[in-house]
């Protein structure tokens, strides 16, 4: 079976523009995020999504020098960028993990593709519904045929844009798995290590900057909890973002996500 871990990145973001080759010791966040995801142990391909605007050649750039593949396809739609890149590469399972979770954990990767390969039984395994690792540890694989099932039927914007919905949202018609967090605990509400807005960069600069990196050594989620732990001031850098995602934005629409998943901006203030 062949794996493909999908990195859909771009430069256009409203509220962080070009947030994916922002400077970390000397490299951009996109390369040190391919690192992370190198240092996962099952077997499989990487290769970065990116778009067909001329303003994302800069992507090519950037997974070039992290020695990995990188294709251009559709600019918004999410949907259709990993399903030609998957058919393109002859994938058949698709992992899906946005570049905007730079601070990705190789052995939660490992954990939910493991699962699925192993179980031979699954359309779909992620680490989000429900989500209890912390936000930004995001992890999703699927099989070519539900991928493609998918790109075929979703008509809904954030069924395109997000790719995975048109899945999770059918447990009825999807053979469908979770991995919740091995702590036991819920940290998707309280933990924030996504990138989104720029109190977020500074955050993952600050865990960087504090945490390093040299070869061979990947530090894990368990490190970084560990210095939030240690010192709060970097934990609370984006603390009013805490919870904020974009389910927001569907909530009467979306049948699986409840309220209590998501919050608002103006409940941050």
């Amino acid at each position: 079976m062949k794996t493909l871990v999908v990195v859909q990145a771009r430069t256009k973001s409203s509220r962080l523009p070009g947030k994916v080759l922002l400077p970390v010791l000397g490299r951009t966040l996109l390369e040190l995020q391919l690192e992370r995801i190198l240092a996962a142990t099952e077997p499989f391909e990487v290769v970065v999504a990116t778009t067909t605007d001329p303003s994302d050649r800069v992507i090519f750039d950037a997974a070039r020098r992290a020695g990995v593949d990188c294709r251009a396809g559709h600019p918004t739609d999410l949907l259709d960028r990993h399903f030609e890149v998957a058919r393109e590469l002859r994938a058949d399972a698709v992992v899906k993990i946005p570049s905007d979770c730079p601070l990705i954990d190789p052995d939660v990767i490992d954990r939910v593709i493991g699962r699925f390969r192993r179980a031979e039984v699954f359309d779909f395994v992620s680490n989000l519904h429900p989500a209890t690792y912390p936000d930004g540890i995001d992890v999703e694989i699927m099989s070519f045929a539900a991928l493609e099932t998918a790109f075929v039927e979703a008509t809904r914007s954030f069924e395109r844009e997000h790719t995975t919905p048109f899945i999770w949202e059918r447990p009825e018609r999807f053979r469908i798995a979770n991995v919740c967090w091995e702590t036991g605990l819920d940290g998707s509400m309280t933990h924030r290590l996504t990138l989104d807005y720029p109190e977020d960069y500074e955050l993952v600069l600050a865990v960087y900057t504090r945490l390093g990196t040299s070869p061979g050594r990947v530090f894990r989620l368990s490190d970084i909890l560990s210095l939030l732990a240690r010192e709060p001031a970097i934990a609370n850098l984006n603390a009013r973002y805490r919870g904020v995602n974009w389910y927001r934005h569907h909530l009467d629409e979306l049948v699986h996500v409840e309220r209590t998943e998501t919050r608002f901006l103006e409940d941050a203030r």
